[in-house]
């Protein structure tokens, strides 16, 4: 709470003020539009997150079990109805799998695996495919379903 006290009426002791219109540069910078930007950026982006993250297209079977609560982000094999089989979102052959396993399993043989089997994919490749990850020594490995809808 400070207070100028001087001669003059405000001017700081000179006569006159400042008449010749020239203005001081501004030497602040201006955040708020800045914080502006960034907010919507941060909601853009929290919308378009889950969207990005979509993975290989396959239909799922539905089932009545309920969902497991997951803290780490899941290794996932996908198997589409052509018999390809996807690892995250890359293709790979069946005699490749366990080896790209091994190679990305950051907790070794304790990692969460989930395979993907679309609902028009041969039965045969599926379990092939979870045969070998099993035989690898892989201990936590899940089916994954849809939820059914009441009708």
């Amino acid at each position: 709470m400070g207070m100028n006290v001087g001669s003059g009426g405000g001017g700081g002791g000179r006569r006159g003020g400042r008449r010749g219109g020239k203005k001081a540069p501004m030497s602040e910078i201006n955040v708020t539009p800045m914080v502006d930007v960034m907010l919507v950026l941060l909601i853009i982006f929290m919308v378009a997150a889950p969207m990005m993250t979509v993975g290989v297209p396959i239909d799922l079977p539905e089932t009545q079990a309920k969902a497991m609560n997951s803290e780490t982000q899941p290794i996932t094999i996908s198997v589409n109805p052509a018999g390809e089989i996807y690892l995250q979102e890359t293709a790979i052959p069946l005699e490749d799998v366990v080896a790209k396993l091994e190679a990305i399993a950051t907790t070794g043989y304790n990692e969460r695996i989930y395979v993907r089997g679309d609902t028009a994919a041969a039965y045969g490749t599926v379990m092939q495919v979870m045969a070998r990850i099993s035989a690898a020594g892989f201990k936590n490995i899940g089916l994954v379903t849809l939820q059914e809808q009441d009708k």
